[in-house]
């Protein structure tokens, strides 16, 4: 089989051994680009990199490697690391530029803006309460925000941590799913590297943290999140998160934990009204 080839049998591979949410998220979002006798693997944000990276990397080099006869060389980059200018840079990058590399670091999808989010009864004071702590931090520390999947919890805590990176461009701020914050747990242990992951996460100025349930039944994960969490907080540092269930309803999560998220605001996201319903498909018709 020849490398133009292989790119396709390997999607196909995919599409039989994952579940379609996994394809559509993971591995339909990538190319695939040929380089001498080695290939370059694209992902279009770091969070999918390190994903793909962790989970699907080790398949993909077994697949080339039937499909080749050889084991190819194989790089994993960002789309935008791809980009280089013709002429020399500017001496100031203009501020555009700069929000989206500031953006891209935070791992924020800058398209999550409180401008972008349909506003309804559903999620009016959700909304307002994200909008409070983005332009106050601290003012609910922290902010629960919980709601079931497709509400808009993801859209709405990286609106907040964009709009506090528009107006505070030294903020340090992560946003991070759950899931990915247990493999940094785990892969810190693994390469002893415990100090650098605890200096690197409490010296953040906002911590956002997405569908915090996967927490449930990581005892060691939760162990270190409790330290980070009161750490953050102690240091009047803002933390923000979401879950598909109301705090105590969570299983699997510890009482000291549960009982953190309750001292600063819990809001929640409701399913939309019709109305909503049709401003939202409009939103999306028109990106």
């Amino acid at each position: 089989m020849s490398t133009a080839s292989f790119w396709p049998s390997c999607l196909e591979a995919f599409r039989r051994e994952l579940t379609p949410q996994q394809f559509n998220t993971w591995i339909r979002p990538l190319r695939l680009e040929h380089a001498g006798d080695g290939l370059v693997l694209i992902a279009p944000n770091r969070f999918v990199l390190q994903w793909v990276k962790e989970r699907f990397v080790a398949r993909i080099e077994e697949l080339a490697t039937v499909a080749l006869g050889r084991a190819p060389r194989m790089a994993l980059v960002v789309a935008e690391e791809l980009v280089r200018p013709l002429a020399a840079p500017p001496a100031t990058a203009p501020v555009a530029a700069q929000g989206g590399r500031r953006s891209e670091q935070a791992s924020l999808n800058p398209g999550f803006t409180f401008a972008a989010f349909v506003a309804g009864k559903a999620n009016q004071l959700a909304r307002a309460a994200g909008l409070q702590v983005a332009e106050h931090p601290t003012s609910y520390n922290p902010l629960f925000v919980y709601g079931g999947v497709g509400l808009g919890k993801t859209h709405l805590i990286q609106a907040i941590g964009n709009h506090i990176l528009d107006t505070s461009a030294d903020a340090k701020i992560r946003y991070i799913h759950a899931e990915t914050y247990v493999s940094d747990v785990v892969r810190a242990y693994q390469h002893k590297a415990f100090d650098d992951f605890k200096r690197y996460y409490r010296s953040l100025d906002l911590l956002l943290i997405d569908d915090i349930q996967f927490f449930g039944g990581k005892s060691r994960t939760q162990e270190e999140f409790f330290y980070l969490f009161n750490t953050l907080i102690e240091a009047h540092k803002q933390v923000v998160i979401t879950c598909d269930t109301y705090p105590k309803e969570i299983t699997g999560i510890e009482e000291r934990l549960i009982s953190r998220f309750g001292w600063g605001l819990t809001v929640a996201l409701e399913p939309p009204e019709l109305e909503m319903r049709v401003a939202i498909l409009l939103s999306k018709a028109a990106a």
